[in-house]
């Protein structure tokens, strides 16, 4: 009989998923589409690799095994799996199509409301993928400004001029990584090592798990109005999360362009990037930005839904009370089994579980607390996603999930035998090197100071 969400006499069966991986080996490379759904990030052998489908906060694999889901579709799933309001949005536009040969008057339609409910937004285009949105943001600031360097804090996607500056750049030239260069979170002086008269944007995930410091995103602003660059926020994470309007409302700091794409639209594929008229006017035609796709129907008529639903509903006050149980909860668990080489770090609606190496190895003690709450029904990968479909009852059964699991690893350390007890292969490092990489120094006899 499948497993449910409770205490479940074993692991899950995963007869099927394992036959589906078969069949990928060769055929699909790295097997998955999003490294962050392949079996790297879950423990192969016991975890779980195909889902069949999700209703709620709750998925279903290819087995019939339910999981209480904590991933959320790597970030889309803000609202719930196969959410009503969002579904028949896409039911109604499905009935009248799909792609057009002309414009269609959700274009118009979910770019006002996008002006309406992010600050500082006065022109706003589609697409389909986060990276795309990125990469238009960095060729439109380099048109903008007529200058070649970027810097960047955080992780934006797979195109050349990013990942040119990571350990996956195969195929990229090397004279396009020279162009880009990194800074740490939450370090100005880095910005200010970095930053000169031929950087034409700064763009930085606004926070990722870090909390910002209170002065770190205005000091940003002020360096880039200081040497005319560019502020842009990737809001992928951020975006109808942590508000309404983004980070720019959250945090009270303006950018000059804000890319957002997952929460938009509950798990249907686009991106915008929005922001000032006169950046975004060099649309119009010296910077080609166009998609066969960006006008899709379906996409756009599931982004004005849920957007309509995050405002009139008070999503993102949902999401706060709700991860901030979570997070209050897993902080007093820590203290009470005395965990000390365990740690949560970021806002609440959306945290991850750090464990510190001098108490072993980090990704053994990461499986096993992921093998532990596979039996307890609870699909985690090391992040806690939150959605509005996400109920307190589920908190309080997470928290007791947590609690068996932890008392399960706290004793495993003490007694010595951790990787004993893992059933399946240890989880993989994650790709997601935000900080201390391709920094630019500053050049010898610059003596320029932060704000």
């Amino acid at each position: 009989m499948p497993n449910r969400v409770q205490l479940n006499p074993d692991l899950p069966d995963i007869t099927e998923s394992n036959a589906l991986w078969r069949r990928a080996q060769g055929l699909i490379p790295a097997g998955t589409q999003t490294l962050a759904k392949g079996p790297t990030q879950f423990s192969n052998g016991i975890a779980p690799k195909y889902l069949r489908r999700g209703q709620g906060a709750r998925v279903w694999d290819v087995d019939g095994n339910e999981y209480l889901d904590y991933n959320m579709g790597i970030g889309p799933i803000v609202l719930g799996y196969c959410h009503p309001v969002v579904d028949e949005a896409i039911r109604r536009q499905l009935r009248d199509g799909i792609t057009f040969s002309l414009m269609h008057p959700l274009e118009v339609e979910l770019a006002e409301l996008m002006r309406d409910c992010v600050p500082n937004v006065e022109a706003v285009r589609f697409s389909k993928t986060g990276c795309d949105v990125t990469s238009a943001a960095v060729r439109l600031a380099r048109a903008y400004t007529g200058r070649d360097r970027v810097l960047c804090c955080g992780y934006h996607g797979w195109h050349d001029w990013y990942i040119a500056v990571t350990d996956r750049n195969a195929g990229v030239p090397a004279c396009v990584g020279e162009l880009t260069h990194t800074f740490n979170y939450n370090d100005l002086d880095s910005v200010a090592e970095a930053i000169d008269d031929g950087t034409a944007c700064v763009i930085l995930e606004p926070f990722v798990f870090e909390r910002e410091n209170g002065t770190f995103l205005k000091g940003l602003r002020e360096l880039c109005d200081r040497y005319g660059a560019l502020l842009i926020f990737d809001e992928m994470w951020t975006g109808f999360r942590c508000a309404l309007g983004g980070a720019q409302e959250f945090l009270g700091v303006r950018a000059d362009l804000c890319l957002f794409s997952k929460a938009m639209a509950n798990g249907m594929p686009i991106s915008a990037i929005a922001g000032r008229a006169d950046v975004m006017a060099l649309l119009e035609k010296d910077v080609f930005f166009f998609t066969t796709f960006g006008g899709e129907a379906l996409s756009l008529a599931a982004a004005k839904a849920c957007i309509e639903f995050i405002r009139d509903e008070g999503v993102p006050d949902y999401l706060a009370q709700r991860g901030q149980e979570l997070l209050d909860g897993l902080n007093r668990l820590l203290g009470e089994l005395g965990l000390e080489f365990v740690s949560v770090a970021g806002y609440p609606f959306r945290t991850i579980m750090n464990f510190a190496p001098a108490a072993g190895n980090p990704l053994w003690m990461k499986t096993l607390v992921q093998q532990e709450l596979l039996r307890r029904g609870i699909l985690w990968s090391g992040t806690l996603n939150l959605c509005h479909a996400h109920s307190a009852e589920d908190i309080a059964y997470t928290l007791g999930a947590f609690a068996d699991s932890l008392a399960i690893l706290r004793d495993a350390v003490a007694a010595g035998d951790l990787e004993q007890r893992l059933r399946g292969e240890p989880v993989q490092p994650v790709f997601r090197k935000t900080s201390h990489f391709h920094t630019k120094p500053r050049p010898a006899g610059d003596a320029r100071a932060t704000p």
